[in-house]
């Protein structure tokens, strides 16, 4: 054909096997559709082919047009970060071959259609007979990080609950966004309604969507007097085959956009500010074509271990030997050598507290919520860049965000104690807190544990100093709902931060590596 160009559809990948099974029944579906146009297909982690092979498969087939397009319903991060950032290695390495990107499905009305009709086949199946204004549509989303695509989930709420006469419609999410679905059908069930519509806008079946329904069974059990019904999620419907080929014809011509307006990698958006202009860096690589077990499942890959610099690794040999390690708990001699490397005193051991099992904690917290919150920048810079990427962990620092300006002024504390609030309400439970500058963002921390209920998974606090260092340190160390590693005395600053949560990076490091190396 004249036109002629090769379509790869790039999928998420799943842990369930019916995850990928469905997908695999779409793209059945999109080559009986494409007219004799070579469809291939790939994910970004959890099954095989990957990208990369998937590519490479085309051009053996002779392709020299290719266009790639998201499986993905909206443009967060997957469309937006990791599939351009793959996209940009596949045309460095096959720079002959003429590369398209098509956009993310987003809410198109052939979407809307295929919503109308799974919420017509669950009122079908029920065993009553209620009106539509007696009941509440819930939509569950994915949830993610971009509240662009967070926002599409309201609109595409709001769109149905007026098209199709709903007395009102709420939204959840399955994860990174709030509210989460078991909150969300809580807070439908006290609206008063004789039934709810529960709507997964998933594409395929998976882990996820199960939870759903799992989530909507059990509000169902506690509140018999309300009807819950359960809407399907997309699945592998022609209509969906129509726009991805619709996208992929998009892509190839130029013509596919993206809500730049409000993307907040190309504007400044409240709360995502520092994100402006981050750079397209793909997440998937350490796990990319892992399902953990199934039958879709590759052999599991080595994690390469941490290599230190010839002098690091000399000088922890002389810590080693520089006095008794024997009386000191393991787990915290991951800790204390890197510390006494930063400071280059041994005495410093004596004055540092460690709660039961905090490096275990922490160790385990960076790798389940990859997300470390500093007071400073200083704590930041001193993190070792080659450990954050290997173990996807994003660092935050709000202290010279506009909003921290903003809140500083108005509550009258510091800018490490509004950046320590931020990262509450912006994070909530899933963090690693280190600060090695400010006192007050200790206390700040501690007011917010105790008061409000923070719970981060580990505080890191060895701040430095004269005002207020002893006094905040000996507050978090009484701080029994949370673990926390921290010392006595004055002695401290960022770089101890840092080094202590390098320590925990390294041990993880360690950790996965022995893992994925036994056989």
């Amino acid at each position: 054909m004249s036109d002629g160009y090769s379509i790869v559809l790039a999928g998420h990948g799943s842990r369930d096997p019916d995850g990928i099974a469905e997908f695999m029944r779409l793209v059945e579906l999109l080559r009986e559709r494409a007219g004799g146009r070579p469809v291939y297909h790939a994910f970004l982690e959890f099954a095989t082919p990957t990208l990369d092979r998937a590519v490479a498969d085309a051009i053996a087939d002779g392709a020299q047009r290719i266009v790639i397009v998201p499986g993905v319903l909206l443009a967060a991060t997957h469309a937006k970060n990791d599939m351009p950032s793959e996209l940009a290695a596949l045309k460095a390495a096959h720079p002959a071959i003429d590369f398209h990107f098509g956009a993310a499905l987003d809410l198109h009305p052939s979407l809307l259609e295929l919503c109308r009709q799974r919420l017509i086949e669950a009122e079908a199946a029920a065993p009553t007979t209620r009106a539509r204004g007696d009941s509440c549509l819930l939509v569950v989303g994915r949830g993610t990080s971009d509240p662009d695509a967070n926002s599409d989930i309201n609109k595409l709420a709001r769109l149905l609950e007026e098209g199709m006469g709903f007395g009102a419609s709420f939204v959840g999410y399955s994860g990174t966004a709030r509210p989460a679905v078991s909150d969300a059908l809580e807070a439908v069930a006290r609206l008063g309604f004789q039934r709810i519509v529960v709507l997964p806008y998933f594409l395929f079946d998976g882990v996820l969507v199960k939870r759903i329904h799992a989530a909507a069974d059990a509000l169902a059990a506690r509140h018999p007097d309300i009807e819950v019904l359960h809407a399907g999620h997309l699945g592998a419907h022609p209509l969906l085959a129509r726009v991805f080929l619709e996208r992929a014809a998009e892509g190839v011509s130029g013509r596919a956009s993206m809500n730049c307006a409000l993307c907040k990698y190309r504007v400044q958006i409240i709360g995502f500010e520092e994100q402006v202009g981050a750079p397209q860096v793909a997440h998937h690589g350490r796990v990319r074509g892992l399902a953990g077990r199934g039958p879709v499942a590759p052999p599991v890959q080595d994690w390469p271990p941490y290599v230190p610099h010839p002098i690091e690794a000399e000088s922890m040999r002389i810590i080693d030997a520089g006095r008794d390690w024997s009386t000191v708990p393991s787990d915290q001699q991951i800790v204390l050598k890197r510390l006494v490397h930063t400071s280059g005193d041994f005495d410093i051991i004596d004055d540092m507290f460690f709660s039961p099992g905090a490096v275990e904690t922490g160790m385990r917290a960076l790798l389940r919520c990859r997300r470390v919150v500093t007071d400073v920048t200083m704590v930041q810079t001193g993190l070792k860049r080659a450990v954050l990427e290997q173990l996807g962990v994003d660092v935050w620092c709000g202290v010279h965000d506009a909003e921290t300006h903003v809140m500083a002024e108005a509550h009258g504390i510091t800018r490490s104690a509004a950046g320590i609030r931020r990262a509450w309400q912006k994070f909530g439970n899933d963090v690693v807190v280190a600060i090695g500058d400010a006192p007050t963002a200790i206390m700040e921390l501690v007011s917010l544990v105790r008061e409000h209920g923070w719970r981060p998974q580990l505080v890191v606090g060895l701040p430095v100093g004269f005002v207020g260092t002893r006094e905040s340190k000996e507050a978090l160390a009484r701080l029994l709902q949370v673990p926390r590693i921290t010392n006595r005395g004055t002695r401290g600053g960022s770089p101890w931060a840092a080094s202590a949560i390098n320590a925990l990076m390294i041990a993880a490091i360690a950790h996965v590596h022995r893992q994925t190396s036994t056989p």
